[in-house]
């Protein structure tokens, strides 16, 4: 897989970390955690994750700020791949347990931008949600 779609995949993840205010140390080490064990990661270049997340930041700080950088990376990724942006963008935003209206609008901005029917990324955010729930108590 490219190194395009990859960074495309990390931008992503990056704006739905940023998207509630600055990257914490825990999306941080979802991100991480993402890269190291999912399929569509293989390949990608660990050493290059700190230039890609600063290339991020640099790029939503820019000119062409939040959509710029979405309209990017949805322009790298191929349409079979637009579900696992997505999936990715939410583990990000799950990660704390308690989404900010930051992130629902991000997620709504992505949403908006996919062609994902709205019962895959409702599919997606349950999943999501079990999969981050903690014991009761």
């Amino acid at each position: 897989m490219s190194s395009q779609i990859h960074d495309a995949l990390v931008d992503l993840m990056v704006v739905a970390a940023t998207s509630d205010s600055a990257i914490t140390e825990k999306e941080l080490m979802r991100i991480s955690a993402l890269i190291d064990r999912l399929p569509v990661f293989e390949g990608f270049d660990r050493e290059r994750l700190a230039d890609v997340v600063n290339d991020c930041a640099d790029r939503l700080n820019g000119a062409d700020g939040l959509d710029g950088v979405i309209d990017t990376a949805l322009a790298a990724l191929p349409p079979k791949l637009e579900d696992t942006a997505y999936a990715l963008a939410v583990e990000v935003t799950a990660v704390d347990l308690r989404l900010e209206q930051e992130e629902l609008r991000y997620l709504e901005m992505l949403r908006d931008r996919l062609s994902l029917d709205r019962l895959t990324t409702a599919a997606i955010e349950v999943a999501a949600r079990a999969r981050h729930r903690r014991m009761p108590g």
